[in-house]
């Protein structure tokens, strides 16, 4: 009992010192990605089977944010590119 409470005295102190963080792209319009869908034949053209996109692409926002056990961080907008700085 003494030492399952060493334990989880020390883990409870990694724990409070570990921070994660992640960053993603959102694109404004559209998706970054290829659409792959079946038709039946003569109906392919059709309105209703068509999804609008943007040409020349529609931009896009890279983010980057953190948390830890203690809650979360900011979010922030990173311009040019992202590097490990």
């Amino acid at each position: 009992a003494r030492h399952m409470k060493a334990r989880m005295k020390d883990s409870k102190m990694v724990r409070n010192k570990i921070l994660c963080s992640d960053e993603t792209k959102i694109e404004l319009f559209g998706l970054n990605s290829k659409w792959y869908v079946w038709r039946k034949p003569g109906i392919a053209n059709h309105l209703s089977n068509t999804v609008s996109t943007v040409k020349h692409s529609g931009g896009s926002i890279m983010l980057w944010g953190c948390f830890s056990a203690a809650g979360t961080g900011r979010l922030v907008a990173i311009k040019g590119k992202m590097n490990a700085a």
